[in-house]
């Protein structure tokens, strides 16, 4: 007996064995039972999730001898004639090699005949949008008022280039894609039955390859299960498809928030001597990247990441060294990278310039977040023994950096913190532009016992807030000290006065800064 592939063997013979389309099968069991059914029907969505499955399993709820019934019997001659492509009274017509006006002219004169054996003549078009024009305008007049024992089902990938005439004469189902989870459970419902020894992991690194797809999901377990000789292993899976697995899209997102550049360039070489498709690994860090965002805003609900639960929690750790607005610039070098790799004809190149541009550590003498953590009790046991002379707040100062101690301390004015604050936020743009654009959005208004207070309108508590997390607040005095050579704290309030005008000077440059970073620009004429 010839072998039976997992795409086939395992296609769903009910509606209850439809993965992913509870919206649709819950409206067709219903048409079913009230016997409301259409004369004709749209399927659309992407290729391998279940539409032309559902159109047979439709048409053997129309014309089983126990029907119509939204649970097909699966033994008699209806249902098993429509489970073997054979029947006489379900005609599944390929749109693709069918698409002209004399293959729809015989149709139209098949269509008057009574069916053979079942209650109704069904025809199935599959991929419908690549029938001609002239095609469509035959079939409207048989479309819109066919015999009452024919019923027509139309599948496509591609609807909006289905004729409106057409659409407006069908009940339309629109498919959608079937989640990460949906696709894992189903895999290991088959590696169960058909007792293949494989990993998790793999089942996850399968989902997420194949975008969505089921079908195509079942084909490369089936590829896999024929390479491996006894158990699929991870290895398998990334040799065959030439994935990049997840734990190198962890790993080289590490090797960033380190500002460890060469090793992330070591990565993206190992990477491509393993013979791996490097536009693949880009796609996948962009992906990582918007995991990250939506794991950072979610808190790491898996329903919305999509993702398993630990990787979802993997992924919650690793975004709290992240801002928002690091991760979106993160993202738009990486979307970038893809045109400029467009233009060259070549990635490696570009990804690895926007690599070194987002690994490099432009701060110098700034600390990266991870070691910053490990650091945090030592440096606190440095900041008493240095500022035992020195008052503070302790409800609004945090330890200074180990450089600032080591300053000599002297006294400043406000005069002398205000004309050099444009310098201050030009510096700190070319450091962190997140930092320098919430900065200028406040002014100094005191300075006692060499602790700036710095002013914000009433209404900015998320600059505020922003600034006085422990890194960005490190970078501010870090640049104080070294413009003033001396020992500088800054503490942030809220205040109703309003910001002077000609502060937006300084934020209005810093935009314009970026965006010309942002899209490699130039300034062509000032107005």
């Amino acid at each position: 007996m010839s072998y039976t592939v997992f795409a086939l063997k395992w296609r769903p013979k009910n509606f209850d064995e439809i993965v992913g389309q509870n919206h649709i099968i819950d409206v067709l069991k219903n048409a079913v039972q009230k016997n409301r059914l259409a004369h004709a029907y749209l399927f659309a969505g992407p290729r391998g999730v279940g539409k032309t499955s559902t159109a047979r399993i439709l048409a053997k709820s129309l014309n089983c001898q126990d029907g119509p019934t939204v649970n097909p019997c699966q033994r008699c001659s209806c249902c098993i004639e429509i489970n073997q492509g054979r029947s006489l009274d379900v005609i599944e017509i390929d749109g693709a090699s069918n698409r002209g006006i004399d293959e729809i002219r015989t149709l139209r004169e098949n269509v008057k005949f009574a069916p053979s054996r079942g209650r109704f003549k069904i025809y199935i078009i599959d991929e419908v949008h690549m029938l001609t024009t002239e095609a469509f305008n035959a079939l409207l007049k048989t479309l819109e008022e066919p015999p009452p024992f024919v019923k027509f089902i139309f599948a496509t990938t591609q609807p909006h280039k289905v004729i409106s005439t057409i659409l407006s004469r069908c009940q339309r189902f629109d498919f959608r894609r079937i989640s990460v989870m949906e696709i894992i459970a189903q895999l290991e419902k088959i590696v169960n039955a058909e007792g293949i020894k494989v990993d998790r992991e793999v089942l996850f690194a399968i989902a997420r390859s194949c975008d969505g797809s089921l079908r195509d999901a079942e084909s490369i377990l089936d590829q896999l299960v024929a390479f491996s000789e006894d158990k699929i292993s991870l290895k398998d899976v990334v040799f065959v498809l030439g994935l990049v697995e997840q734990e190198v899209l962890f790993e080289i997102t590490d090797r960033i928030i380190q500002k460890d550049a060469r090793s992330a360039l070591e990565i993206v070489n190992k990477i491509i001597d393993e013979g791996k498709d490097v536009s693949v690994f880009l796609s996948n860090l962009i992906e990582h990247f918007r995991n990250l965002m939506v794991t950072k805003i979610t808190k790491a609900d898996a329903q919305l990441v999509d993702l398993p639960k630990e990787i979802c929690e993997k992924l919650l750790k690793q975004s709290q060294f992240f801002t928002l607005e690091e991760i979106f610039s993160a993202f738009n070098i990486l979307v970038n990278t893809q045109e400029m790799a467009k233009r060259l004809e070549s990635i490696r190149i570009p990804l690895e310039i926007s690599l070194v541009r987002l690994a490099q550590d432009k701060r110098g003498y700034y600390t990266n977040k991870l070691s910053l953590e490990t650091d945090a009790s030592q440096k606190t046991i440095n900041q008493n023994q240095s500022l035992t002379n020195i008052h503070v707040d302790k409800k609004t100062s945090e330890e200074p950096n180990a450089d600032a101690q080591n300053k000599p301390l002297k006294i400043l004015s406000l005069d002398d913190i205000t004309a050099t604050w444009h310098n201050l936020i030009e510096a700190l743009s070319k450091i962190k532009m997140s930092v320098a654009t919430y900065l200028s959005e406040g002014r100094p208004t005191d300075i006692k016992d060499n602790v700036l207070v710095v002013s914000f309108p009433g209404q900015y508590s998320l600059h505020k807030e922003s600034l006085e997390k422990k890194e960005n607040r490190m970078i501010i005095e870090e640049k104080l000290s070294e413009m003033f050579d001396t020992q500088l704290r800054v503490k942030f309030i809220l205040s109703e006065e309003a910001i002077p005008q000609n502060n937006s000077i300084d934020k209005d440059n810093i935009f314009l800064k970026s965006a010309l970073e942002t899209f490699n620009g130039r300034i062509i004429k000032e107005f």
